[in-house]
């Protein structure tokens, strides 16, 4: 049974800091797309950042150059780190998980990645 479990949202000033964690469970697949995707209230969700399994990632120009995915394989965790935090980043933050696609990870549709977190509610004041 797969799981992903987030945690690190708050609350923080604008050009504050939080890093996020996603720690997976019983995910075996060598070959995968992870990827953070955010949802802010009466908005569709949309994609962060995404990570493959060779490594590679990939991040929206909104958060070019503030937020950072990474993955620590020994601890089956992926993490986003988030700087320059602005009020536009309030939502919810889910990670995602996802089994072999030919299509590139930055490409991939949303309605593609196999298995979701929870989320976790990041909150940017002004």
């Amino acid at each position: 049974q797969v799981q992903l479990v987030e945690s690190g949202g708050g609350s923080v000033q604008a050009g504050g800091s939080l890093r996020l964690s996603c720690v997976i469970s019983g995910f075996t697949e060598r070959t995968y797309c992870m990827g953070w995707f955010r949802q802010a209230p009466g908005k569709d969700r949309e994609g962060v950042a995404t990570l493959d399994s060779g490594g590679r990632t990939t991040s929206a120009d909104s958060v070019k150059g503030r937020f950072t995915i990474s993955k620590d394989n020994a601890k089956n965790t992926l993490y986003l780190q988030m700087n320059s935090l602005k009020p536009e980043d309030t939502a919810m933050y889910y990670c995602a998980a996802g089994r072999f696609s030919w299509v590139p990870c930055g490409a991939r549709p949303k309605s593609t990645y196999n298995y979701w977190g929870q989320g976790t509610q990041v909150t940017v004041s002004s």
